[in-house]
């Protein structure tokens, strides 16, 4: 309808979100979980969430179950992320309390024994210090007086705490990267009674706890984590309001005009040159199209089959040919998400439960993966696995020179 009065926010809205503000740099790079799922008491005791880190993406083909859609039963390509999931290592429960004025801790318990990878955490210079960190607390647990103390804390959060959370940490040292120092978060403990759930986490004390315990494929998920960083960008580039004409006197990559003489202030809803990037995100919906096994022993062989399927029955692991670029090889348990995904390869991501019920089609959509494209990333990739490079190639000339200087 023409004649019906429009506005000019409807037809020109602003560029740029202003719920996002301000767009700074964020202070720490875990991705900071600022909601976990409602808890139901009567459903079995299970953690909301977890932390990876980034590898990069490939492709997989599928076959789509969706009826009513044009593609059903038909092949699609589909770009995934691959997210390395080593099990994280529980130390410790803490207990929060209702106030007026919202939750507060009210005891937290220490488990007996830290790895290296965890005190490392408490440090900003682990070589030069002197490595005291829970000295003390771990001596509580031989000492009779100080094992009164964690059963009376304990007491404590079963009867006056509301929610029950795990301080668990990630296993640098199964990654094989610079990193040493561990990512240490709380993890919320839904379902059961809060005697349970205090019970199920001292069980769990000092043992890992893998992805595939937490999430389950065909699950949707949220991601958590920083954005790559782009630095200090102009307005352009980082509120994308519409280019100046071309003979703009002094740039066209501008605001013309950025407010009125009076107020003679410049708005904070005005878009202005800045950081771009490095920012704290939530990522909703997230499909998780299979969670892999990490590279392990069975029968007194290693299986490295995680990157097969049913129909692609060749041996070969999740790590393209000529490993994942700037990340290295995926040889622990991965997380394989539809899609792209937030942050810089190696970034460390919190992975949550969906705050949801998921109740869409798409959301409950089995996943049957036909393939997985394992062929390089660093280049245009002819071959899935070496053996078949080998096969194509034929003896090679360094192989020769191999073979006659072993003879």
């Amino acid at each position: 309808d023409t004649d019906k009065m429009s506005h000019r926010k409807f037809s020109a809205p602003r560029h740029g979100s202003l719920g996002f503000l301000p767009k700074k740099r964020c202070a720490h790079i875990r991705g900071k979980v600022k909601a976990f799922p409602k808890d139901d008491p009567s459903a079995p005791i299970h953690l909301t969430a977890f932390l990876g880190y980034k590898a990069g993406m490939t492709h997989i083909v599928r076959e789509v179950d969706r009826s009513g859609s044009k593609v059903h039963k038909k092949e699609v390509v589909e770009g995934v992320t691959i997210i390395e999931a080593p099990p994280m290592v529980i130390i410790g429960v803490t207990g929060y309390i209702d106030t007026p004025r919202g939750m507060r801790t009210h005891k937290t318990v220490w488990a007996e024994h830290l790895s290296e990878e965890c005190k490392r955490r408490f440090y900003k210079n682990w070589y030069k210090s002197k490595k005291k960190a829970f000295t003390k607390a771990s001596k509580k647990w031989q000492d009779p007086i100080g094992k009164k103390h964690i059963e009376a804390d304990i007491r404590k959060m079963k009867k006056y705490c509301k929610v029950i959370r795990v301080l668990a940490h990630t296993q640098m040292k199964l990654m094989k990267k610079r990193q040493k120092k561990a990512h240490i978060m709380e993890i919320q403990i839904n379902g059961g009674t809060i005697a349970q759930k205090v019970d199920w986490a001292r069980e769990h004390f000092e043992k890992p706890v893998a992805i595939s315990d937490i999430f389950g494929e065909d699950e949707v998920i949220d991601i958590i984590g920083v954005t790559k960083g782009h630095g200090f960008k102009g307005v352009t580039s980082r509120w994308h309001p519409k280019k100046l004409p071309r003979k703009t006197h002094k740039g066209l990559r501008k605001v013309a005009c950025i407010g009125a003489w009076h107020p003679a202030r410049v708005a904070f809803s005005v878009a202005r040159a800045g950081q771009k990037g490095y920012h704290h995100r939530t990522e909703m919906n997230k499909k998780i199209m299979r969670i892999g096994k990490g590279i392990h022993m069975k029968d007194g062989k290693v299986v490295k089959n995680n990157a097969s399927t049913t129909f692609d029955i060749t041996q070969k692991s999740i790590t393209p040919m000529g490993a994942f670029p700037h990340y290295g090889e995926v040889n622990n348990d991965y997380v394989m998400l539809r899609g792209c995904c937030i942050g810089h390869k190696k970034r460390v991501l919190t992975l949550r439960k969906s705050l949801l019920v998921q109740t869409k089609r798409k959301a409950k959509e089995h996943i049957t993966l036909k393939f997985i494209d394992t062929a390089s990333k660093f280049g245009h990739g002819r071959f899935q696995t070496h053996e078949e490079k080998v096969n194509f190639m034929g003896p090679l000339k360094k192989d020769k020179q191999k073979e006659e200087t072993a003879a």
